[in-house]
């Protein structure tokens, strides 16, 4: 790992992110697999899926010359609620707290202020937080933040699933961080615990 990879990461770190990992900003297999996706309906109601394909497939085509995607995670913490929200509905713990694109966004935008002044030359940088056309899970598994689960969610081996990702997309040449392998097995925790029976 280069000197630059480490003190990127270590500035993350430092900015509160649980987790800092380092992904080619090319395309790879596992975005690829949007376009059958969406030609095969899945995408519902979501047509905004569409519009923007091809950059969600190659981020490149956000920051030109990218190079690098650096995938953050954030632990969200808190309990479910003791009791059903109205009329029993049931609220994610996500949404118990602070609107995660404005404490991601407020963290990768100071993430960003720190890497420039670390080059102390002209870099490009672009971050988002679900609000824009990149696959922020993809770019985290693929930076070895942790697996997808059959869930269709993140998880870190340590930290679970409970997870706010962020990326962002530089012209930084850092080197890629080892994808971590399926740990699920024939496990099945999480389809059996759904609280809605989504699966």
């Amino acid at each position: 790992m280069s000197a630059l990879a480490e003190r990127v990461r270590a500035l993350g770190i430092a900015l509160g992110f649980d987790r800092v990992g380092f992904a080619p900003a090319a395309p790879s297999e596992r975005n690829a697999f949007l376009r059958e996706w969406l030609a095969r309906g899945y995408g519902g109601e979501m047509a905004y899926l569409a519009r923007r394909c091809e950059e969600r497939i190659d981020p490149r085509r956000l920051v030109p010359g990218a190079r690098t995607l650096i995938a953050v995670s954030l632990r969200y913490a808190g309990e479910p609620p003791a009791e059903l929200g109205p009329e029993g509905c049931r609220i994610s713990r996500y949404a118990l707290g602070d609107d995660y694109h404005e404490v991601l966004g407020e963290r990768l935008r100071a993430f960003e202020c720190a890497i420039e002044a670390l080059v102390d030359a002209p870099v490009a940088l672009r971050s988002y937080v679900d609000t824009g056309p990149v696959l922020e899970r993809s770019a985290a598994a693929r930076a070895g933040l942790g697996w997808i689960g059959k869930h269709t969610l993140l998880i870190d081996r340590e930290l679970g699933s409970y997870l706010f990702l962020g990326v962002v997309i530089t012209d930084l040449a850092l080197p890629p961080d080892a994808e971590e392998p399926d740990h699920c097995g024939s496990c099945r925790a999480c389809l059996d615990a759904c609280p809605t029976s989504a699966f």
